[in-house]
């Protein structure tokens, strides 16, 4: 039996993300993972390429493909005004395979068969053989992981991916919405070609399983955009994986010896945000609850409610943006498919207009070096979590001064650029001298 400190079950870029920044912590870290067992492509934006570098996953972060520009066809209106990043994730996987083997993460191919867990640690069942004993279990598992404890669940969605091989050409991307559901497709400039709807699972008109290769291509015919991205190929039978793509929200993310992280804390609908960036935003923050709760155990219930309402907060905005994207599409708005989407989560707008009325200095959990611990935050509207530091300007100090009328002092002895920025955030925020 091999002794190990911490196991991450996990290597997509949620779990060596917290790999590889529990390796800089100085822990020593193995990763258990199987190899995927599909083929798939994603397009990401600019904003999870910052991630994947400040993760450190910089192989994985050059795996990615040139900016390709994309097509909208969405509440009937056509536009061509926004670019992606198409990942083939194969590649993508293995470059973060490389990236951990680079850190000297340890890193073992087999399948988790089950995990016997208690207050002295975790027990990894493989299909490899020998078992592995963990002191720390993170699971990063992505949807694949047990589906233990309550949880919140959006509608019930369910994708259906396609994949074929025509001739090498130029790439693209493209996204439509539909009366059921909405499709994205994308073509490498070597030719694969990927096609992708998303539906109702419950929904009635869903064929059965071995007619779901043709059911996919009748839909393709019946597309504008399939037929200026793809060729005639795309108009027949192809290979295809079905998966759920429920939004998911597990309401506890960690105990004093486990933490869950990236979709395997919560998954979200993939209208709602790019999958990668959102995996990778509960990750960044989990060496440093990790670590707080290995080395200062006095703040255990700290460290488990900065992760669970980062968890949470993070959810919420995903799923509220992809409720808005979801109101856009007026044609079909009283379709079951629609109707149930337009109003879940909640009715609560995604962004709150600002108002220093409601600004408040608070104690919340904060990241301070590489532990939790507890800081004097603004909570505002739209940042419920608090902001502790401005650029490196700590702000409760200064929006203390503003409620009692006092900032003009606390401004003249800032250099002129910090000024200049701290009275536009506070103008952002609604305060009116």
């Amino acid at each position: 039996m091999t002794e190990l400190s911490i196991a991450v079950l996990g290597a997509g870029p949620a779990g060596a993300a917290v790999a590889l920044g529990l390796r800089r912590l100085g822990y020593q870290t193995c990763v258990v993972s199987e190899w995927r067992r599909f083929a798939a492509v994603e397009g990401v934006s600019q904003r999870v390429l910052d991630g994947l570098r400040q993760a450190g996953l910089e192989r994985a972060l050059a795996s990615a493909d040139a900016p390709t520009p994309r097509k909208v066809l969405w509440n009937g209106d056509g536009q061509s005004i926004n670019q992606e990043c198409l990942l083939d994730r194969p590649r993508f996987d293995a470059a973060i395979r490389e990236d951990l083997y680079a850190a000297g993460v340890a890193v073992i191919e087999a399948r988790v068969l089950r995990v016997e867990s208690s207050a002295d640690g975790h027990l990894i069942h493989l299909d490899s053989g020998e078992p592995l004993r963990a002191d720390f279990l993170v699971e990063a598992r992505g949807r694949q992981a047990p589906l233990a404890g309550g949880r919140l669940r959006g509608p019930e969605t369910l994708s259906l991916l396609n994949q074929w091989q025509e001739s090498p050409g130029r790439p693209g991307s493209a996204v439509e919405s539909l009366a059921d559901g909405w499709s994205w497709m994308a073509r490498l400039a070597d030719g694969r070609c990927y096609w992708q709807v998303t539906l109702d699972a419950n929904s009635g008109e869903l064929p059965a399983k071995d007619e779901l290769s043709a059911y996919c291509a009748r839909r393709r015919g019946d597309s504008v955009l399939v037929r200026r991205l793809f060729g005639d190929v795309a108009l027949q039978p192809a290979s295809l994986h079905a998966r759920s793509s429920t939004a998911i929200l597990f309401h506890e993310a960690g105990g004093p010896n486990w933490l869950r992280v990236g979709d395997a804390a919560m998954a979200v609908d993939p209208l709602s945000g790019n999958g990668i960036f959102q995996s990778l935003s509960s990750a960044l923050q989990a060496p440093a609850v990790i670590n707080t709760l290995l080395q200062c155990p006095e703040r255990a219930d700290l460290a488990q409610r900065f992760h669970q309402q980062r968890v949470e907060q993070l959810f919420l905005r995903f799923a509220r943006t992809g409720r808005d994207f979801y109101a856009m599409e007026q044609r079909w708005s009283e379709q079951p498919f629609w109707r149930d989407r337009r109003q879940w989560p909640d009715a609560e707008p995604l962004h709150t207009p600002p108002d220093f009325g409601q600004v408040r200095v608070q104690r919340l959990p904060v990241i301070r070096g590489d532990l939790i611990d507890e800081a004097e935050v603004v909570v505002t509207a739209d940042q419920p979590l608090g902001i502790w530091h401005l650029q490196g300007i700590e702000l409760a100090p200064i929006v203390r001064s503003a409620l009692r009328g006092e900032l003009e002092p606390v401004l003249v002895a800032l250099p002129v650029e910090q000024r200049r920025m701290v009275q536009g955030w506070l103008l952002g925020q609604g305060y009116r001298p």
